[in-house]
C-alpha cells in the first residue's frame, strides 16, 4: 500500500479517477445496492449513528477521531452512490 499523497489532494476523490473503469463501475454497484428499500434503510442507520450524532464536550480525543473516521466512511459511500447515480 502506498503512502498518501502529500497535503490535502487525495481526500477529493474517494472514488478513483473519473476515467478509471473500476472506480466507475464501484459508483455504480454502490447506486444500485443502497437504491434498494433495504439499502436505503443500512444508509440511513448508518448516517443515524455517525453524520447525525454529536458527542459532548467531554468527549475524549480518541473518541472524537473513531466518530471522524466513522463519518468518512459514511461519506465515502454516499459520494460512491451519487456518482453511481449521476452516472460516475
Amino acid at each position: 500500500m502506498s503512502p498518501p499523497e502529500s497535503g490535502w489532494a487525495w481526500l477529493e476523490n474517494p472514488a478513483g479517477p473519473r476515467g478509471d473503469e473500476a472506480a466507475q463501475l464501484l459508483c455504480l454497484q454502490a447506486a444500485r445496492l443502497f437504491a434498494t428499500p433495504d439499502g436505503e434503510a443500512v444508509l440511513a442507520h448508518l448516517k443515524s449513528m455517525t453524520i447525525d450524532r454529536c458527542l459532548s464536550p467531554e468527549a475524549g480525543d480518541n473518541a472524537l477521531r473513531h466518530l471522524e473516521g466513522q463519518r468518512h466512511l459514511v461519506l465515502h459511500l454516499l459520494v460512491l452512490a451519487a456518482r453511481g447515480r449521476a452516472g460516475a
